[in-house]
């Protein structure tokens, strides 16, 4: 072929109109990249994707999520963030990650109870949830909890000297009031004394430890509450029971008449209050890993099969404790006469399945006939299915009030508490992923055959193949 001027312009304009189309070809595909994206997870037992559960629950929340960590300027755990938050914003995009440094917020992270480096908070519809282990079965059910819309109403008994939900006093319960509203909680207080009876509405009511006496009208209606299957939370400090005897015999309970006296809190605190540190596999306490606090707290006695009240002991004093009649100024030391030695329950759950039937006329906390009629099913409906009634009966309420809130686990566990009392504690069950190539073992042998083979054997065939090919080709 003779090559001319008009060849080599021919073959230049094909070489510049290959190389246009080449970097065309590549911006395109670099474009593509950022509009389409493929994932595909290869590891075994595909541990770096979403469950069927936590796929199944994500199509179930509609519209924007926010999930808060508060985290340091740590890389590592802010990625092991990113990397589980991730997985959840591939199937659903609208999860909004943001990062927040604790030590910059200390009043916000103090009002929300922040207690560990890297604790998410989760928030939808004016609803939020914390976090403190990274795991996507632990993700996974606070979703589930925070997507819950039924309506939870908490109402404190009031009229007595009861702590108030909404005191700044340190005996008051203010500053966990605020928590309970933060998870989608109302709070309101409620006067026997004024108000006939209990709402029928009330999901959940609390007795915070009342400093007089009940009169017997107002005892009558709390044994009426939970005679029809409401739920209760009764916190009582040791001393007197102000006129809830009946309450406590309609519950099968029985309050020890002393201060429960824990030596190791007396050496760490030189105050007669009960540590708690291990707890049994309950429903209220599973996954709790931190100490409880529990300020002069008193022992509680569970009749065995007292009606069809099922009792789950979830708190428990130490060994080493007792029970303490008497005064608890100078030297206190333990009686055989009349003290009563340890473990014993500081908290006790009692449950059973009630006949669930809608009520025919519902009532507010605010005394207000029909206001939520819409949110119940028709009048004296009939559920086949029975419901679980639910009681919790702790001998202290200091652990929740403003000046002890902030101790060890102690918030952790009050909130614990009111999830299972409002039935909010369902759980979805994640499988285990197991990674079988995460490590390789190998024996003896093989660790020195693979040693020997790397140290004297590969640099031996790397010298003798230099040698031949530098022998060969002075040969030549």
């Amino acid at each position: 072929m003779e090559v001319t001027s008009r060849s080599r312009l021919l073959l230049r304009f094909q070489n510049i109109a290959f190389v246009a189309l080449f970097l065309g070809i590549v911006g395109m595909l670099g474009w593509l990249s950022t509009q389409y994206t493929y994932q595909a997870d290869w590891t075994a037992g595909h541990r770096n994707t979403l469950s069927k559960a936590s796929r199944e629950l994500l199509a179930r929340i509609h519209g924007p999520l926010t999930i808060t960590a508060y985290a340091r300027q740590r890389p590592q755990l802010r990625q092991q963030i990113q990397d589980l938050v991730g997985r959840y914003q591939r199937i659903k995009p609208d999860i909004h990650l943001v990062f927040v440094n604790p030590d910059t917020v200390p009043a916000q992270v103090r009002d929300l109870g922040i207690t560990v480096d890297g604790e998410l908070v989760i928030q939808y519809k004016g609803r939020s949830e914390q976090l403190t282990h990274l795991s996507e079965s632990g993700l996974t059910n606070a979703l589930l909890r925070v997507a819950s819309g039924a309506h939870r109403w908490a109402v404190f008994l009031t009229g007595h000297g009861e702590r108030d939900p909404d005191g700044r006093a340190n005996f008051d319960l203010g500053d966990f009031g605020r928590l309970l509203k933060n998870k989608g909680v109302t709070v309101q207080t409620l006067n026997l004394a004024t108000t006939a009876s209990i709402p029928r509405n009330t999901t959940v009511l609390v007795i915070a430890s009342p400093r007089v006496n009940l009169l017997p009208g107002e005892v009558d209606a709390i044994r009426a509450y939970v005679r029809h299957g409401g739920n209760l939370l009764w916190l009582q400090d040791p001393g007197s029971l102000h006129g809830l005897e009946p309450v406590a015999k309609e519950l099968g309970i029985r309050i020890l008449p002393g201060t429960i006296v824990d030596p190791a809190a007396v050496r760490l605190f030189g105050a007669p209050f009960a540590l708690v540190t291990h707890y049994p596999d309950s429903p209220i306490t599973r996954g709790m890993d931190l100490l409880t606090l529990f300020p002069e707290a008193a022992g509680i006695q569970v009749k065995k099969d007292h009606g069809d009240w099922n009792p789950d002991a979830f708190l428990t004093s130490s060994a080493q404790s007792w029970d303490h009649v008497g005064a608890l100024s100078g030297t206190v030391a333990y009686n055989p006469g009349k003290d009563q030695h340890g473990p014993l329950n500081i908290g006790v759950a009692l449950t059973r399945s009630v006949k669930a039937t809608a009520p025919a006329g519902v009532t507010t906390p605010h005394g207000k006939t029909g206001a939520r009629a819409t949110e119940t099913p028709a009048a004296n409906t009939p559920n086949p299915e029975p419901r679980s009634q639910r009681v919790v009966v702790i001998g202290n309420g200091d652990f929740l009030s403003n000046a002890y809130l902030g101790n060890a686990g102690n918030a952790n566990l009050g909130l614990k508490v009111f999830q299972w009392l409002t039935h909010n504690d369902q759980f979805i069950n994640v499988p285990a992923k197991t990674a079988p190539d995460l490590t390789l073992t190998l024996s003896s042998d093989a660790q020195a055959i693979i040693g020997f083979g790397l140290l004297l054997v590969l640099p031996a065939l790397l010298l003798g193949s230099g040698i031949v090919i530098w022998y060969r080709r002075r040969a030549r």
